[in-house]
This record gives structure tokens, sequence and C-alpha cells, in this order.
């Protein structure tokens, strides 16, 4: 159950990095975190009134609310990173926060059989590799590196955050809607701040509407990307669950070759494969 649920959150945080990159690319990276969250939060909150999650509130959703004003920092670190590049270099290292939840894994006393432990390392050499790193070429400027590990880091945290906000299902939902309305508070403001210092909310032709539909799946896919990681924590090795979860730059690395015919280079062809052995070992072990 562990590796099912985790490898459905790699495909679903991997479709919705696509989804939010194609996004980005017309509108602000701002305003669509911020409209996505929101449509994910209208849709949780119908699901807290549904299930009466609201009887599961405790202080473990403080845990929601830490992830939640983690998330947005960590999402803008890296998209200011990537503007700084280069994407070969960026990209791949943002990956390295998979060690935040597997580190914590670690603490609280898990100890992965052998078999595991080499699919994990094979398993994030993989993911490195995927990103197509780029070995030579334009230099790296120091604030980019920052920036990458500041957002390697919260990623990692966020992981690791949601896994401890809730222990039953209707609590999921009660903790994913208090994360998401953390974040739409988070984005809000910082759309704000970016707006009065001259910054664009809008696309020069106005709001897009067209687009509500992508919205919505970024927002709802990244929602249900939390959950499933979440389940896959609580019945499993989290540091099993973590590699497995962070396997998402293969999925969008993938749907980029399928949908906008760019050509797999052949460093994340290895990295794309290497990944997929260390996923078969992390799920035999």
């Amino acid at each position: 159950m562990t590796a099912l649920f985790a490898l459905a959150t790699s495909l679903l945080w991997g479709l919705a990095d696509f989804g939010g990159g194609l996004l980005t690319r017309r509108t602000p990276a701002l305003t669509v975190v911020v409209v996505s969250q929101s449509i994910a939060v209208v849709v949780l909150g119908a699901l807290v009134v549904a299930t009466g999650a609201w009887s599961e509130a405790g202080p473990q959703l403080w845990f929601a609310v830490a992830a939640g004003l983690v998330g947005p920092v960590a999402m803008l670190a890296f998209y200011k990173a990537l503007a700084l590049g280069p994407m070969g270099v960026v990209s791949p290292l943002g990956s390295i926060g998979v060690a935040v939840p597997v580190g914590v894994g670690l603490m609280l006393g898990e100890r992965p059989g052998l078999l595991q432990f080499v699919g994990i390392l094979v398993a994030v050499a993989g993911v490195c590799l995927a990103g197509g790193p780029q070995f030579r070429g334009a230099p790296v400027q120091r604030q980019a590196i920052a920036l990458t590990l500041l957002a390697a880091f919260g990623f990692g945290a966020v992981m690791a955050l949601i896994a401890e906000a809730s222990t039953t299902l209707t609590g999921l939902f009660l903790a994913l809607f208090v994360q998401r309305v953390t974040n739409v508070a988070a984005g809000g403001l910082a759309l704000f701040v970016s707006v009065r210092r001259g910054g664009p909310a809008l696309p020069a032709d106005g709001f897009p509407w067209r687009t509500l539909p992508a919205l919505a799946f970024v927002g709802l896919a990244d929602v249900a990307a939390n959950g499933t990681y979440s389940i896959a924590a609580q019945h499993g090795p989290v540091t099993v669950a973590a590699v497995l979860a962070s396997l998402y730059p293969v999925v969008t690395a993938v749907a980029a070759r399928g949908v906008l015919r760019e050509r797999l280079r052949a460093v994340q062809a290895a990295g794309a494969g290497l990944a997929l052995v260390g996923t078969v070992l992390l799920a035999s072990g």
C-alpha cells in the first residue's frame, strides 16, 4: 500500500507541476498559485462539511498550518531560482528536498533493509538525472543555488509536516483544508505585495477564464498528492514513501515529451531508467 500511494503521489505531483509550468507561461506564478489553491479550498471545504471532519480538530492541525506557510515560500523560491537559471542545474538540485522526510524517518527509528537502502540511492540518483543536470556551460549564480536549496528544504518539510497533521481519513480532509487556506492567505499576501511593487497580477488580456479547468486540475492534483503521500507515510516506512513520492520530476519530463514533444536528453532518459530500477528495489524490499 505504501508503494502504491507514494507512486500515485509522484504521478499527481508530476502532472500538477507540468500543468502549473504551462500556466505560468502566460499568467504570473503567484496568480496561478492563489487561484488554483482557492479552487482546492472550495472543494476541500465541501468535503469537510459533508464528512463532519471538524470533529477531528486538534493540536496536530498546527502541522498543517506550518505546511501551508512553508509551501508558498518554497514554491516562490523555486520559481525565482528557475528564472535565474540555469534550469539544468536548478531542477535536479531541487529534488534533494527528499532528504528532509527521509531524515525524519531515520530519526524516528526507521531502518531500511539493504535492498531498500540501495533502492533509495538509485532512485534519488535517477530523480536528479531526470531533471537534466547541466554539467558545463553557463555559470550558476550563488543566489540561484541558495534559493534552490531553500525551495528543496521547503518541499521536503511540507512532506514531513503533512504526514504528521492527521491520523484518520476525515482528519486528513481537515488538515488539507487548513493547509490550503493557509496557502491562499500566504500566497494572497505575497500577490498583494507584488502588485503594490508594480508586478502584474494578470496577463495583458485579463483574467484567463479559459484556463480555469487547468487551474482547477493543478490545485486539486496537488491536494490529492498531499493526501496520498500522507496515507503512504502512515502505512509504511517514511523513508520509502518519501523517495517514491519524489519521482515526480520523471513524470513531468515524460509529460513534456508526450504533450510538448520535448526530446529527452540522454541523461534524462538514463535518470528515468534509474528511477524505475530504484522503484522496483524499494517496492520489492
